[in-house]
C-alpha cells in the first residue's frame, strides 16, 4: 500500500454532525494506513517485544471489525471471505495470528475492500436518515445503539490501533508523524 492510495482527506471546517464525524473516521483510517503501508512482509510481521502485536495482524484485525461492524450494527450483510466461523472455533484470534501466512498485497487488498464495504454500508444506513435511528444490533438488555454510538465506536477503534501502529512503525523503520504527508 503506498501513500497515492490514501484518500486525500479534505478536513471541513463547519460540516455537520454526520460530516465531522466520518471526517474524524477517514482521517484516522489515513492515519493507520500511512502507518502500516508500503511494507514487506518482514516489516509487517516485525514484533515489538513482548507484545505479539504486529502491523499485518492489525491490518487484518481492521479489515475484520470493519466487516463486523458492517454485519452486526449497520446491514446485517453477511461476513465475506475470509471471515469464517470455523477459523475462530479454531482460533478466537485467528485474524491476527493468521496475517502471518498473508502476503502484504493480500493484507492491503482485505484491509482496503472493507472500507469501501464500509463506507457503502454508512452511506446506505445514514440514507435512511441520520445517527439517532438505532442500530441492528441488540444488546443482552434488548436495547439497540444508534448510529452515532456505532459510529464513534469505530472512530475509537481506529485510534486506539493507530497508536499501536505508530510504535511498531517506528520500531521497523524509524517512520514518525500524525498524519500522512498531504500533496
Amino acid at each position: 500500500m503506498e501513500l497515492k492510495d490514501l484518500t486525500v482527506i479534505k478536513e471541513s471546517l463547519a460540516g455537520d454532525e454526520v460530516e465531522m464525524l466520518m471526517f474524524a473516521l477517514d482521517r484516522a483510517r489515513a492515519q493507520f494506513a500511512w502507518k502500516c503501508g508500503g511494507l514487506d512482509a518482514a516489516g509487517l510481521n516485525r514484533r515489538l517485544p513482548p507484545s505479539t502485536m504486529t502491523l499485518g495482524g492489525l491490518l487484518k484485525h481492521a479489515a475484520f471489525a470493519e466487516d463486523l461492524r458492517i454485519a452486526e450494527y449497520l446491514t446485517g450483510d453477511p461476513m465475506p471471505s475470509p471471515w469464517k466461523q470455523e477459523n475462530f472455533d479454531a482460533d478466537p484470534d485467528w485474524e491476527w495470528h493468521s496475517a502471518a501466512d498473508d502476503t502484504p498485497e493480500e493484507l492491503y487488498t482485505l484491509w482496503r475492500g472493507s472500507v469501501e464495504r464500509s463506507r457503502a454500508a454508512w452511506a446506505r444506513v445514514l440514507a435512511d436518515g441520520g445517527l439517532d435511528q438505532p442500530s441492528i444490533f441488540t444488546t443482552s438488555d434488548g436495547e439497540h445503539p444508534n448510529l452515532r454510538r456505532v459510529l464513534v465506536d469505530g472512530v475509537e477503534h481506529y485510534i486506539r490501533h493507530a497508536g499501536h501502529a505508530d510504535l511498531l512503525r517506528e520500531a521497523v523503520d524509524g517512520l514518525v508523524g500524525e498524519d500522512p504527508p498531504q500533496p
